[in-house]
Parts: structure tokens; C-alpha cells; sequence
């Protein structure tokens, strides 16, 4: 289940009625249930379970600090009392969820976005069939929340007015994005009536924001005349190239990039990674900066080094290591020996200038915000750096005019600290796409037959916590309640699920957690067979990205359960459909099950090109089955339009029957009592 997010989870309840209605959550969400003593005799041995014997007051602070989500059953108003004092900051409060006992009502308290309640109490209240109650204003607009913007790609938070610009987007106000570098999947998913502004005004606009949003890699200081309210999202594009002397301190080559970022004005939010020669992969200041720091380091051999063109070659550092670059051009390498940046082949929304258009206001063109100032004249990026933040300049980052083809945005730097022994060489590239930092997952779930509750809890977590969902656009309409802004979206066709297949894998290559749908059984005639395949012949390793399986109560089985018990003996299920299947293999299975007697499925019986398959299978079953053998015929199971019809086998092609029909067609001992379908099992036949 995908909701390591929020672990560890911790619930609790002060009463038996409150233990009886947490103790099946927390099964399902492996989250710890502490109670009183009180309630010791009313717990499930099958749910964790830890008994506090002070005050839940007194308690409270030792798990406050321990737990990434905290679950109450409780009045809100005692919790609010409780978590008051704890309270600090919404980047590190855990996140608050509360249910009343009777399970009718969950409700987001307290780290709605950041510490994901809001996301928390969406999935408890569709695992309880409760009504959630979040009170944020990004949520009721089908917003993804300012301060998680860029939390799916790995992005890094930088500075600025963080609740200013969210109180902006909640108001409906424009809110400029000046996006330089990373993923704008985000910019094509956002509802219609969104208040971004992308990028710059045409000349003949006056558009006047109210906030702006720069999304880039240049640490910028904004300027405290302005009273226009900015924040800053660092992707992670920049590749550190690291040459150093055997020996160096992590604390040198530290200090060495802090001083190489702020004379360049680049984020170090904005750090990709350390790329570096493989001699130097177990060099203890390298690798002890990169567990500190939570970063990948790349290696590379001479020889692939060596073929790099820098801009500063030495021969000194040849005859040393055998390529006459370290620090150059490893960082050119690992920016460009990157996973290949997701596309939108299946955005309708229009292209991302038709976004830009949308907004139709006028624009104060005389920004403020500048890079930072003390060194403007000596950075290598003095051009970028000084500018006003005009579209020309802008753009050319992002085009690539100030790295050209070469993607190097500073030249290596011979750095030496006073007190500490030895050099470290430094430089940094630019890569197309952001590092993530993320172990991409595939989630395969099946959405049973069309209704929620016929849903496993398991499926609709993984629904509900995915980044990205994937399906034909009529089974993602039908769980529409539990998709949550934000999420990004693709409906494809039903005759695309090749494309949905590698969509979804691009996707999750790139770090994404990505669900693909399917109805019924996603492994029954669905598409977990299919995303398999692919990355079989893409020579996947079994390990990342990574693959979870969710079933769902399948289209026969949905089927039968209206109908009575017809599959209670041996049963199969066929398609008829011959797209993928030869109709010579498909009319040599039914001849096979037809002979056997089993109870059989058909699925995929006619379609507005296909309407002969039918008519031969009936044909095939009529040879070896009586003509009043007992049929049922069930459209849209479980849905609206839901449709079902008991006949017999002589008398199925002349009911109408389409894809969203399936037929079971019974044994020779199934038989219909009081207009239900049942198959004997035996059971009676026994003393």
C-alpha cells in the first residue's frame, strides 16, 4: 500500500467505541493505536497496540516529535486543547487527522498540505465511507497547495512569503510563474479556471500579479521595496564536478561549493548531485558530504572522461589520472547522462503558450526581484545576474543560451581552505531534467465493477496516493472521488493501452509514483499483463522502477454476484474479441470448454466491428450444451445504467449485447430458481 508518506502513523483513542472503529484503520495503514488502560480488554490482538498510563496530555508530547501523521478519535476541540502547546511550524507538525466515534465525519486539522492531512483525510474517509472535511482553500479549488508545488519532482523549497503567495492563489488573484528549469507536467493538469500567469506579458499586455512564483535554479534575493510577495522552487538540475587531492576534508569541498554557488548566484537547493573520477568514489570528504547532504555521487572512468571537450584541459592532470579533466567533465557528463524528461502527448488542454493567453490582464513589466548583489560584476553569469528579469534573458536560460551545447554553467575552480590541508576543483552543469531524488513505483489497480465500495481499500489508497493516474478516461470517471488536486491526470482511449502502458512507465522512470487503472481485475484482461510486457523488453531489473499489484473484483465475478451463484463449479472466462487473439485460438478454446462443460465467462462479445464472433461461439455451444441451458447477460455491472437479463443459450443472439456486456453461460447442472442462476457445487450430494 502506498502510504509510506505519512509513516510512521500513530491513532488514538480514549474510549471502547473509539478503539473498535481505529483498530481495523490501523491494520490497514500498519499505524500504532495507543489507548488507556482503560480500553486494554476491547483491543484486536491483530492491531499494534501501546497502553499509556499518564494523562493523554502528559503523552502526547513523547510521540508529538516521533510521528509523521497522528490520527484522534476524539472531540476536535479537546484536540485542539491537546496539540496547542506543540504546536510550531507546519513544515515539521506532523500531520493532525480527526473522526468523530461514529465514523460519519473526518476532518484535516492541522499540516493540510505539507505534512499531507488534507491527503490523510481523503483516504480515511473513503476507507469508512465518511464525509472528509478539509478547509483549505487551494483544496476547494482544485488547486495543488503553493508550498508542495514541486514535492512529486523532488524540488527543493527556497525563500520567500510562502503564505502570502498561497493566500493569493486562494483568493482567485493572478499569480505569476516564471519557471526557468524543471517538469511543468504540473502547469498541464490545473483546472480551467486557474489564476497563473505563465512567464512573461506579450508587449502589448499590462498584467499586474499579485504574487509570482519563480521556479529556477538561481538563488535570487528579493528586493524589500517590493511588496509583491514571491517564493522560490529549486529543481535539482545542477551537477556538481568534483577533482580533488586524496585526502580533502568533507568540510573543504563544502565550504568550496557554498562560495562557487553564492559568487554565481546558483541555489544550492538546486544541487543534482556530485559526479566525480571512479578513483575518488571511496574519498572520505566526498562521501561523507554526500550522506550528509543526501546526495548521489557519480562516478566515471578516465577513459569516458577523457573524451569529454572542456574548456580547460591539463596535462598535469592527465599524466595524474589519465584524462585531462575531473571536475569539468564529470559534471558534463552526469548533467547529461540523465533520464529523458517526461513529454505531454496526451495534454488537451492546448499547448503552454494557450495557458499563458488564458490570462488576459495587465502586468507591471518593472520587476524587482534581483540575484544577490555583492558580486555581481564577477560572476560568470553577469549577463543573467544583473539583468531586470526581462523575457529575453529569462528564456535563454531555459533555451540553453547562456551554456550553449556545452551545458557547463561554471568553470572549474581551484579552491584551497586556510587551516585545512589539500584542493578541491570545482565545477557545475546544467542537465535538461531535474533529479528527483525518488524511486519511481508502478501501481496496477483494479477498480472492481464500477462503484467505490466494491473497491478494495488497498486499490483506493493507491488511487488516492499516487502522483500520477492513468487510464481510459471512462473507469478514471467513475473513481473521480478519489482523485485530489494536484495529481496529474491522463485520460487516453480505449484502444490506447500500449501507450498507456509506456506512458506510465515513462513516468515512473522518471520518479514518479504512477497508478494505472484498469476495471474489474487489472491482471484479469487488464493492464497489469501489459505494463509487465513492456518492461520485460525494456530489460527491466524487477527493481526500479518499482511494482505493486492491487486487485479488484472482476468483471465475472461482479457479474455473478447479481445473478445469483453460477461460477460456484469449474469455470473460465474467454474474449471474444480477436484484435490480439487469433479467432482459430479463440474458437479452439471454446470448443475445448464447450466439450469440458465448464461454466464460461465471455467477455468482449460484440462490439459495432465485430459481430460474427458472437454468433459462433453460440454455434459452438449448441453442439455440446442443451439449447435451455440457463445464460445471463449483465451490462454495466454495478453502475447506473446497470442492465440483466436470464435467458437460455438458444435464445442469446437475440438479446443485445455490447464491450460492457458479459455473458455466463452455465454447465449442464446450473439451473434458475426463483430468477437466480446456480450452479451446484455437490455439496448435498454428500451424507
Amino acid at each position: 500500500m502506498n502510504i509510506q508518506e505519512f509513516q510512521p502513523i500513530v491513532a488514538i483513542a480514549t474510549t471502547p467505541t473509539a478503539v473498535k472503529l481505529l483498530q481495523p484503520i490501523c491494520q490497514t495503514l500498519g499505524a500504532t493505536l495507543y489507548i488507556p488502560e482503560s480500553c486494554q480488554k476491547t483491543t484486536n490482538p491483530a492491531t499494534k497496540t501501546q497502553i499509556y498510563t499518564d494523562s493523554l496530555k502528559n503523552h502526547l508530547p513523547n510521540i508529538w516529535q516521533n510521528h509523521r501523521a497522528i490520527i484522534f478519535c476524539l472531540a476536535t476541540g479537546a484536540v485542539v486543547r491537546l496539540i496547542s502547546p506543540l504546536l510550531q511550524d507546519k513544515t515539521c507538525d506532523p500531520a493532525v487527522v480527526v473522526m468523530d466515534e461514529a465514523g460519519k465525519f473526518v476532518i484535516s486539522l492541522c499540516s493540510g498540505h505539507q505534512g499531507g492531512a488534507d491527503k490523510l483525510t481523503n483516504l480515511l474517509a473513503h476507507l469508512l465511507n465518511a464525509t472528509p472535511i478539509i478547509t483549505g482553500a487551494s483544496h476547494h479549488l482544485q488547486l495543488p497547495g503553493v508550498d508542495i508545488l514541486g514535492k512529486p519532482f523532488g524540488w527543493q523549497r527556497g525563500e520567500g512569503n510562502w503564505n502570502q503567495v498561497s493566500g493569493a492563489v486562494a483568493r482567485g488573484e493572478t499569480v505569476q510563474v516564471i519557471q526557468e528549469v524543471g517538469a511543468t507536467l504540473w502547469q498541464h493538469h490545473l483546472p480551467e479556471t486557474h489564476p497563473f500567469y505563465f512567464g512573461f506579458p506579450e508587449t502589448n499586455e499590462k498584467i499586474a500579479p499579485k504574487a509570482r512564483i519563480w521556479i529556477s535554479f538561481t538563488q535570487r534575493q528579493f528586493s524589500p521595496e517590493s511588496d509583491l510577495p514571491k517564493v522560490q522552487w529549486h529543481p535539482r538540475v545542477l551537477w556538481v564536478g568534483v577533482g580533488c587531492e586524496r585526502g580533502v576534508s568533507k568540510k573543504l569541498i563544502a565550504t568550496g561549493i557554498e562560495q562557487v554557488f553564492r559568487a554565481n548566484h546558483l541555489a544550492l537547493g538546486a544541487i543534482a548531485g556530485i559526479a566525480t573520477i571512479d578513483i575518488k568514489a571511496d574519498e572520505v570528504g566526498l562521501v561523507e558530504l554526500c550522506q550528509e547532504k543526501n546526495l548521489p555521487l557519480r562516478t566515471f572512468p578516465a577513459e569516458l572522461l577523457s573524451c569529454v571537450e572542456v574548456p580547460t584541459p591539463s596535462n598535469i592532470v592527465a599524466t595524474e589520472v589519465g584524462t585531462p579533466s575531473v571536475a569539468e567533465a564529470a559534471a558534463k557528463i552526469a548533467a547529461i547522462h540523465h533520464e529523458k524528461a517526461p513529454t505531454f502527448p496526451f495534454y488537451k488542454g492546448g499547448t503552454r503558450g494557450d495557458i499563458t493567453k488564458s490570462k488576459q490582464q495587465n502586468i507591471d513589466p518593472n520587476f524587482q526581484d534581483k540575484f544577490t548583489e555583492s558580486s555581481a560584476n564577477s560572476s560568470p553569469l553577469k549577463q543573467a545576474e544583473i539583468r531586470k528579469d526581462n523575457p529575453a534573458t529569462s528564456s535563454s536560460l531555459s533555451k540553453g543560451g547562456m551554456r550553449g551545447d556545452k551545458n557547463l554553467l561554471v568553470k572549474k575552480q581551484i579552491f584551497r581552505l586556510e587551516g585545512e590541508s589539500g584542493a578541491a576543483t570545482l565545477a557545475v552543469a546544467l542537465a535538461e531534467t531535474e533529479y528527483t531524488g525518488r524511486t519511481g513505483k508502478l501501481l496496477l489497480v483494479g477498480t472492481g465493477p464500477g462503484k467505490l465500495e466494491q473497491m478494495t481499500p488497498a486499490a483506493q489508497t493507491a488511487v488516492s496516493q499516487a502522483d500520477v493516474v492513468i487510464g481510459y478516461s471512462l473507469y478514471i470517471d467513475l473513481i473521480q472521488q478519489l482523485l485530489n488536486p494536484g495529481q496529474i491526470v491522463e485520460k487516453l482511449p480505449i484502444t490506447q493501452e500500449k501507450q498507456r502502458a509506456e506512458r506510465a512507465i515513462e513516468l515512473a522512470k522518471f520518479g514518479l509514483t504512477v497508478a494505472v487503472v484498469s476495471s474489474g481485475d487489472c491482471g484479469i484482461y487488464g493492464m497489469a499483463g501489459l505494463v509487465l510486457e513492456q518492461l520485460r523488453a525494456q530489460c527491466w531489473d524487477g527493481k526500479i522502477p518499482m511494482v505493486e499489484v492491487f486487485p479488484g473484483v472482476s468483471a465475472f465475478q461482479a457479474a455473478a454476484s447479481r445473478v445469483g451463484a453460477p461460477l460456484m463449479h469449474d469455470f473460465c472466462a474467454i474474449s471474444l474479441s480477436d484484435l490480439l487473439t487469433p479467432w482459430q485460438v479463440i474458437e479452439k478454446r471454446l470448443t475445448a470448454v464447450a466439450m469440458a462443460d465448464f461454466v464460461v465467462a465471455l467477455y468482449n462479445p460484440k462490439s459495432q466491428s465485430r459481430t460474427e464472433q458472437l454468433v459462433k461461439a453460440v454455434k459452438i455451444f449448441l453442439e455440446y450444451r442443451q439449447p435451455e441451458t440457463p445464460v445471463a447477460i449483465v451490462r454495466s455491472v454495478y453502475r447506473e445504467n446497470e442492465e440483466i437479463l436470464l435467458t437460455t443459450l438458444d435464445k442469446l443472439l437475440e438479446v443485445s449485447v455490447d464491450m460492457l456486456t458479459v455473458i455466463l453461460i452455465g454447465n449442464e447442472s446450473t439451473g434458475i430458481y426463483q430468477d437466480w442462476m446456480i450452479t451446484p457445487r455437490g455439496y448435498l450430494g454428500f451424507d
